[in-house]
């Protein structure tokens, strides 16, 4: 061959020494002149295409406006080539010289090599997937990836309830075990009900002197607990880890992959494990941030804490850890620092009858490097606060900002008066947000729907959130102008796709804005359609696993909108990670020139599916009679 093949491109760098030669031997090469015709409807494709130098564009059918470009070590079309008809127009932009790989070498390819068939012509959710499947042996340098069942699960023993307390500690010390599972038979239980399961451990021994009864005399299910944690055994380690930290225990039940939901029963369980197992596997990186953040005594010691974070976030990054389990670790640590800092500014009287809140992506647990403030505080209906109110909140932003959490430019922070109040007070507020919308009410309605409480009495929240539901009932009007934000950016997302699928690939070495033409659309749009169906979720996924649910969204269209969430936060948590390591401020742009061929393929895949979805906001809310 005059020219060598690139071997490292997407997605040949997915092929053995074997299937390399097949394509080494098939291949040919091809030139074209600005303005030829390489593929269009009508034709029989009888290769897939390869570019080596120029660039190609490709329309629509009886389209005029290029829809997708292809650059150097890009490929297409492998969609038309396997349904055997083209379903648009390729044509050279410039000079361009590709490789053609006749359609016999493709389908023996294709038959040999699964992922290789997922990444030329699958939906965008079976290349993600054929993706995840061909770094397997990177992930499990990850260990946050491994199964929780690989740990080495500690066994299990389970006790009668009624067994004494000295009997049991007695069963600790023979079998050097901290923890048993407790079988209680209640004795108004109906007929035919199976036993309830709850732990006992040594932690809980102080409980059981306290109680007060003879240790030898009181039953060990007096002491138990029975709201028992559990995860499966095909669980990965990270979120074994996210619910320890969430719920703030130091062991969890490991239950087999098929177990029934409801009730834990004694036969679905496969053992204990304990959080000093899970730790070793993430090198104890997590556990120490939650020890140092609830041992803080001062805010210097969380200012520590915090700094950690960062790193375990560039650690699980790096590892391969998906990008989903590194946003629900975060959200759970960040919540334990919040809270911690709050307790530490706040009299205890304060803490107790309020609810600190935090908004936007930290509210719906999508927030991965440390960005703009967004909270607020509720107060219960007729708490008097103290005079002091304005100076606790102000600390408090003090603090964040100190722990990297620069400002809201918008004043979205509880330092400012619109952002705090008593549960009535914030009802009215927000109840103005729905009855006189303009474009600031619109997009304060749309941060709040996103709040997370993480210290205080989260009944408050619970409170003004079915008051903002019932005034958004049948509000059609309403529902359409908070709906139609979906398209603030779009005029910047068309001219950023008509420079990148221009000719020349005049776009390249520009930044994309991710969350303009990526993420907002996504979250935005699947928050009103939560809104209008009265959902409680807050993170995107939850919202759209409830719409699914309800018969309100299709399942596949679901899948991939997360999906290609999912792929703009690793995209913008890689570059602001980059960033990070130059020196620069976090941007949250993405340098396309520096993308892989792969990740260029999926970019266009996802920015295809945020059009569809924007498609079909603009239906279900009637936006072209606004």
């Amino acid at each position: 061959m005059p020219h060598a093949f690139n071997f490292a491109a997407s997605p040949f760098d997915c092929l053995d020494a074997e299937e390399r030669q097949w394509v080494q031997q098939g291949v040919d090469i091809a030139y074209f002149r600005e303005g030829d015709t390489l593929l269009e409807p009508g034709i029989a494709p009888t290769h897939l295409f390869v570019l080596i130098k120029g660039f190609v564009q490709q329309y629509a059918s009886g389209g005029t406006e290029p829809v997708a470009g292809y650059g150097p070590d890009d490929t297409f079309d492998g969609r038309s080539l396997v349904a055997g008809e083209v379903s648009g127009r390729f044509v050279a932009a410039e000079e361009s010289i590709a490789y053609e790989l006749p359609r016999e070498v493709v389908n023996r390819l294709i038959a040999r090599n699964a992922t290789f068939g997922a990444l030329l012509f699958a939906e965008l959710s079976d290349k993600l997937g054929a993706i995840a499947g061909r770094g397997g042996a990177h992930e499990m340098q990850s260990l946050a990836m491994a199964r929780v069942d690989a740990v080495g699960l500690r066994a299990a023993h389970i006790v009668d309830g009624a067994l004494d307390v000295v009997a049991v500690v007695r069963l600790f010390q023979a079998e050097r075990s901290t923890a048993v599972l407790v079988r209680d038979d209640a004795a108004d239980a109906p007929e035919g009900t199976p036993p309830r399961l709850g732990i006992f451990t040594a932690n809980a021994l102080q409980r059981a002197v306290l109680h007060g009864t003879p240790l030898e005399r009181l039953p060990v299910r007096e002491v138990a607990s029975f709201g028992l944690h559990t995860v499966r055994a095909g669980d990965p380690v990270g979120d074994a880890l996210t619910v320890m930290t969430r719920h703030r225990i130091h062991r969890a039940v490991v239950l087999r992959d098929d177990a029934a939901g409801g009730p834990v029963a004694a036969a679905d369980v496969l053992g204990l494990v304990e959080a000093l197992d899970l730790f070793s596997f993430l090198s104890n990186h997590s556990y120490l941030i939650s020890r140092r953040i609830a041992e803080a005594h001062t805010l210097d010691d969380l200012a520590t804490a915090s700094a950690h974070i960062t790193r375990l976030v560039a650690l699980l990054q790096r590892g391969g850890t998906r990008v989903a389990q590194i946003a629900a670790l975060v959200q759970a640590l960040n919540a334990r620092l919040f809270e911690r800092a709050w307790q530490l500014v706040a009299p205890p009287e304060l803490v107790a009858h309020s609810c600190l809140l935090v908004m936007g992506s930290e509210g719906r647990g999508e927030q991965l490097l440390k960005t703009d403030q967004d909270n607020a505080l509720l107060l219960a209906d007729g708490y008097v606060p103290p005079d002091d109110l304005q100076t606790v909140c102000e600390r408090f932003g003090a603090a964040l900002a100190a722990f990297g959490y620069p400002d809201c430019r918008g004043g979205i922070m509880l330092r400012n008066p619109a952002w705090r109040g008593s549960v009535s007070a914030f009802a009215d507020r927000a109840s103005d947000w729905l009855l006189r919308p303009d474009g600031d009410k619109l997009m304060a309605l749309a941060i709040f729907l996103d709040a997370h409480p993480v210290a205080g009495d989260a009944a408050l929240l619970a409170a003004v959130r079915e008051r903002v539901f019932r005034f958004a009932t049948d509000n059609e009007a309403m529902l359409a102008r908070f709906a139609a934000a979906i398209d603030a950016f779009a005029a910047d997302d068309g001219g950023w796709l008509q420079r990148w699928f221009g000719g020349g690939g005049s776009g390249r070495g520009h930044g994309l804005d991710i969350k303009k033409q990526g993420l907002f659309p996504l979250v935005h749009g699947v928050r009103a359609l939560a809104l209008r169906a009265h959902l409680d979720a807050t993170s995107t996924a939850a919202r759209l696993d409830a719409l699914v649910a309800a018969g309100l969204f299709e399942r596949a269209m679901a899948t991939d909108v997360i999906e290609s969430l999912h792929f703009f936060m690793a995209l913008r948590l890689k570059a602001g990670l980059d960033d990070l390591d130059a020196g620069r401020p976090v941007s949250g742009n993405v340098d396309v020139a520096r993308l892989t061929s792969l990740e260029r393929d999926l970019l266009k895949d996802t920015l295809d599916i945020v059009k569809r979805f924007r498609r079909l906001i603009q239906s279900r809310f009637h936006l072209d009679q606004l």
